[in-house]
């Protein structure tokens, strides 16, 4: 694969949705995790981060969601710097997290609690977000009735419920089996992206580099101890992708050699 792939000047666009500036995270008295991190996102992009395990790609979501403070550095939304968690900026968990003694719609409702809105205009929205995520019509069904892709599609909803403009997705397929997570995989860019979400783009941390491939415009490898950003990659595939193009191999080899060749170096 080419040089050319790798992502060009991307300050032709102007419409930054959110920015990482030097972003640095040590817990107290323990060494850096990642340090001086530096990305940003435009508006209708998928973002994936990956990196070899223990180079803070969960961490760094946690920052930007500002569940965790950084050490150093900023994060900007629309140029405006974020200090602490906001419903513009939706995470969704590796565990599938839904409360098993609340309905599909309860547990969608959760991310609406604190806002000024009525119970009624609550349910309508927590019932379009079931609806826009394939969930029409099991509002009052329990978690133990669904199967796990739907229980992840309950959380999906409930990210979306909150009108995020960001969704970050830390490994959201790791415990389904592999067809559920497939086909989600296949739905979860336009599900995000649908017109009736607030949602301007996404960051996906993941191990799989197949639903990295898949999934994303654009790749930040993370390596390194502490870990900074060592490589920006931009797959440009149309949509939608299937592994039978040779395309869609050439990129999947080419992360893997990176994150080998990545490795050797540090």
């Amino acid at each position: 694969m080419s040089a050319s792939i790798v992502a060009g000047n991307q300050e032709a666009k102007s419409d930054v949705i959110l920015e990482c500036k030097e972003l640095s995270f040590a817990y107290s008295n323990a060494k850096y995790i990642f340090k001086d991190v530096n990305l940003k996102t435009y508006r209708d992009e998928f973002i994936a981060i990956v990196g070899p395990t223990g180079t803070g790609k969960s961490t760094l979501l946690r920052v930007i969601a500002q569940l965790l403070k950084p050490s150093s550095g900023h994060v900007y939304l629309y140029g405006s710097e974020v200090t602490h968690p906001s419903s513009r900026i939706s995470l969704i968990h590796q565990s599938i997290a839904t409360f098993p003694w609340m309905t599909a719609l309860d547990n969608v409702k959760l991310a609406l609690r604190g806002k000024d809105i009525d119970e009624e205009e609550a349910n309508k929205i927590s019932e379009r977000m079931l609806d826009m995520v394939g969930l029409k019509g099991v509002a009052y069904a329990y978690p133990k009735e669904m199967s796990g892709g739907m229980r992840q599609r309950i959380a999906i909803a409930r990210a979306l419920a909150a009108s995020p403009d960001v969704l970050l997705m830390d490994e959201p397929f790791v415990h389904l089996d592999e067809l559920t997570a497939n086909m989600l995989r296949q739905e979860i860019y336009y599900l995000v992206f649908n017109p009736e979400s607030s949602l301007k783009s996404a960051i996906l941390v993941s191990h799989n580099l197949y639903e990295v491939v898949q999934l994303a415009d654009r790749v930040y490898v993370m390596n390194g101890s502490p870990a900074t950003i060592v490589d920006e990659i931009k797959i440009d595939i149309p949509r939608p992708r299937h592994p039978r193009e040779p395309s869609f191999y050439q990129y999947l080899d080419l992360l893997y050699d990176d994150l080998d060749l990545k490795e050797k170096r540090v």
